[in-house]
């Protein structure tokens, strides 16, 4: 990373309010630093749809110190930690899985260290805000040159159980990983999976999509507008997965849907 001016990130689930407050914390340690806010909307507690942001955008992003906070178990016995990786970022967050893909697709887990050290946390730390107390200045030490090794002691990190897609004969099921913010499904399964199942069905495919109580008839499309305004579609999003959309509107509320559904896909 640059030495002149260190490159973070900072995507949490807390709002604009308290991930302003952890990028002051950032800037007040490390104030040559250049901090990205790249989302405070992560939908709260959602560790499966932040640590799918985290891999799809951070490969984007300069080498730097990327902060990752979705931590529904702030304040329990839960580590928070640093991860090097194989291209040189620093990844800072809890250890609930949320980290653990994007650091496969930045070259892997070099190193892991759990935040331990005093020296490097807030005089004072609270049960319930530690993207401020220790994320915040981990972070800030690590832009100014502090090894992760430093923080504490060497650990493994825990994995993030996600589900899986079953391939079939004629049939693909897979579940919904999350909802984004337009209310479109992201699913466990990618274009890949979908050829499996149904032998490479082109563009322009009509396929019925069925869940527990309801199903559609929705053409596998290239993007929203190859359908009409409030028409629904599958289609595959920007992280190479499978989604079900509606153009200019929300799935989710069309059908009813949430993280929970499970979809099976089959050629109409």
């Amino acid at each position: 990373m640059s030495q002149n001016r260190p490159f973070a990130s900072l995507a949490t689930d807390f709002g604009a309010a308290y991930s302003a407050i952890c990028a002051g914390v950032i800037y007040k340690i490390a104030p040559a630093a250049n901090v990205l806010v790249l989302s405070d909307e992560i939908t709260p507690y959602a560790i499966v749809e932040g640590a799918m942001l985290l891999r799809q955008a951070l490969p984007y992003l300069p080498v730097g110190v990327h902060v990752g906070i979705v931590d529904p178990g702030v304040g329990t016995p839960r580590h928070p930690v640093a991860v090097r990786t194989g291209r040189g970022d620093v990844l800072i967050g809890p250890d609930n899985g949320l980290l653990v893909p994007v650091a496969e697709e930045l070259g892997g887990v070099v190193a892991a260290h759990r935040l331990e050290n005093p020296a490097y946390r807030l005089p004072a730390v609270s049960n319930s805000f530690h993207g401020r107390d220790i994320f915040s200045p981990a972070a800030a030490h690590a832009l100014n040159g502090v090894d992760i090794a430093e923080f504490g002691p060497a650990t493994g990190l825990l994995p993030l159980d996600l589900p899986a897609a079953a391939v079939a004969a004629g049939t693909l099921t897979a579940p919904v990983l999350y909802t984004d913010q337009f209310g479109s499904l992201i699913l466990a399964a990618g274009p890949d999976d979908l050829a499996a199942a149904l032998g490479d069905p082109p563009y322009g495919t009509a396929l019925e999509v069925s869940w527990d109580g309801g199903s559609a008839r929705v053409p596998f499309a290239e993007t929203f507008g190859k359908v009409a305004e409030g028409e629904p579609l599958v289609w595959v999003d920007s992280s190479g997965r499978l989604g079900l959309a509606v153009n200019q509107g929300s799935a989710a509320a069309r059908f009813g849907l949430s993280d929970a559904a499970v979809l099976t896909l089959r050629t109409a």
